[in-house]
Formats: structure tokens, C-alpha cells, sequence
């Protein structure tokens, strides 16, 4: 099968390509920077250079291609600064997701794609009422907070999107919290300068996601499925549970315990939601539908087991 991987040199994508590949697939990878060409290539793909905001270079790639199914993995994730921040620091991954979803769309029904795998999330953004793990029926939060507002719309512009596309298979994979090469910087740094703390009813319920198991869910979604999908490991975990654990693992002081008021004031809403109120997500549906079993079925494994050098040694101070 001929599939294109649209923001191929990402976290997610730089462990999908290889999958496909090793799958018998012909891998068609954009990426935004001629720099990453050659690392694509090695990989076993096909790189092209194409800006994913760029509607009439997406079009041109699609259709020069002509693959079956395209992969939208297109993200602008950085290192996350304070909460407070949090639209400004998603803006550029919010235009992708929505922007650059139109113009594969447009792409895909242009040239007779047979179906769009989309990129999605799920965590903070779960309905926080209610039992401590949500499936796909039980809806997103209808009330973010001020500083997610922009990144919840542009989430459920995918996932509304995708439904209403006639003509096309479609797929959101509602990724949970990515750990892995290329993706554990942004927890792991903060555990290391102890930023993270723990509060009095840290009862915020997180669900882990490997990035290799993340591609593995696009490989099995090739054939497979259609709707949404949560996409997670088996073990939803109260931030009480997962970061000391994570911080032993990695060999960081414990975290701080600090007083509920004092963590609103440093982080603002955001960060108490996320230590005290979020939910965690089941997977039973994506294994049901899709065939689907993630290799690190828990984040405990997958912390003492997964984590490698790259992860470690990228996340420790005064490295870059």
C-alpha cells in the first residue's frame, strides 16, 4: 500500500515510518526542513519537502504521490513553558491541526484517496466530571480552562471534521501522553528541576502512550476502522501514582509537595486541572476495532523499560 506521512519527522512519525516499511508499505514523508531529507530516507521512505500550511504544495505532493491513504502527523510541539501559555505555546500545532487538515482533505478528495489517519488528543481535555476513566462516548470537556480554549477547538475540529467528510475512510487517533524518543523532554526536564509537584488530592488521572505504540496504532488503522479512536496504554494513573515513580526512575529528586493554593498561583488553572481533576482514557474500543495492543501496556514498564538515552540524556540540565 502507498501511504503518505505528512509531517513524517516528528516524534510520532520518525517511529512510524519504520513500521510501515517493515510492513511492506511505500512510504511517501514530508517534512518542513530540507535538513531532515536524508534521515527520512535512511528510514526507508520517500522525503519530499512540503510546508503543511502551504495548500497548494500539500496538493502538489498528494498528487504527485497518488498514495491511498495519507497520515496526518503534522505537529509544531515544543518544549512546554508555563501553562498559563498554553494556546500561544499549541498556535502553530492549532493551525496545523485545522489548516493543514483542510488542505490534505482537499488533497485526498482530489486525487481518489481511500482514507485520512489524523493525529488527535486526549487527556486534559476529557470531561472531568464523573467517573476517573472516560471512553469515547462520554464527550470532551465542555468548560476548559481560559488557557486550553483555542486547543480544545482546534482538537475537536478534527475530530468533526474527519466525521463529516464525505466520501472518505477516516480515523482520529486520540493519542494520549506521548513518552518516548523525541517526546519526553517535556516531563521529563520539568521532574529533574522538580517543577512538577505533588499537592494534597493529586487525583488527576493521566493516560501514557509509547511513541512506538502510537505508530503501531496508524499501522493497524490502515485497514481497520473508522471514527475515533482513544489510543493509550492499559493503566490509567493518578499523578500520585506516576510521578514518583517516573522521578526514581530517571534518578530525580522527589518532587515538592506543595500546598494546592501556592501551585494556582505559580501555575494557574491549568496546572491544578492537570495534577488534580483530569480523567484517564480506556482503549477498549481501538483494541476492539482496530486489532490493537499496545506493546508497553503500562507506564510503569514502559518508564523502567522504554525510556532510552536519547530520552535521558536530552532531558538532563545544560543539555541541548
Amino acid at each position: 500500500m502507498k501511504v503518505l506521512v505528512a509531517g513524517a519527522s516528528g516524534a510520532v512519525g520518525r517511529r512510524l515510518v519504520p513500521q510501515l516499511v517493515a510492513a511492506g508499505h511505500h512510504v511517501v514523508a514530508t517534512t518542513r526542513t530540507n535538513a531532515k531529507l536524508e534521515a527520512l530516507g535512511q528510514l526507508g521512505a520517500d522525503p519530499v519537502v512540503v510546508d503543511g500550511l502551504d495548500a497548494a504544495a500539500v496538493g502538489s505532493a498528494v498528487a504527485h504521490a497518488e498514495p491511498e491513504v495519507i497520515v496526518h502527523q503534522m505537529t509544531a510541539l515544543a518544549t512546554m513553558g508555563s501553562p498559563r501559555r498554553f494556546d500561544q505555546v499549541f498556535a502553530q500545532t492549532n493551525r496545523l491541526r485545522t489548516e493543514g487538515l483542510d488542505h490534505l482533505l482537499a488533497a485526498a478528495k482530489a486525487t481518489g484517496v481511500r482514507k485520512v489517519i489524523a493525529q488527535s488528543f486526549i487527556g486534559w481535555n476529557n470531561r472531568r466530571d464523573g467517573r476517573p476513566v472516560k471512553t469515547e462516548a462520554d464527550g470532551l470537556d465542555p468548560e476548559p480552562a481560559a488557557a486550553q480554549r483555542k486547543s480544545l477547538a482546534a482538537i475537536e475540529y478534527v475530530e468533526r471534521t474527519l466525521a463529516d467528510s464525505t466520501g472518505l475512510e477516516t480515523v482520529a487517533l486520540r493519542y494520549g501522553f506521548l513518552y518516548g524518543p523525541g517526546s519526553s523532554e517535556s516531563v521529563i526536564a520539568p521532574i529533574r528541576k522538580r517543577q512538577i509537584p505533588l499537592v494534597r488530592h493529586a487525583d488527576g488521572v493521566w493516560s501514557w502512550l509509547h511513541v512506538d505504540d502510537a505508530a503501531s496504532a496508524v499501522v493497524a488503522a490502515l485497514d481497520r476502522g473508522h471514527g475515533v479512536y482513544n489510543t493509550v496504554d492499559d493503566e490509567p494513573a493518578s499523578v500520585s501514582e506516576w510521578l514518583p515513580y517516573l522521578a526514581e526512575v530517571i534518578g530525580a529528586k522527589p518532587p515538592r509537595r506543595l500546598p494546592l493554593w501556592l501551585v494556582r498561583l505559580v501555575g494557574g488553572e491549568v496546572t491544578v486541572r492537570l495534577l488534580t481533576e483530569i480523567r484517564g482514557s480506556s482503549n477498549a474500543k481501538a483494541k476492539a476495532e482496530l486489532g490493537w495492543q499496545p506493546r508497553w501496556r503500562s507506564w510503569r514498564d514502559g518508564f523502567a523499560h522504554a525510556l532510552t538515552a536519547e530520552d535521558l540524556d536530552g532531558a538532563r540540565p545544560g543539555a541541548t
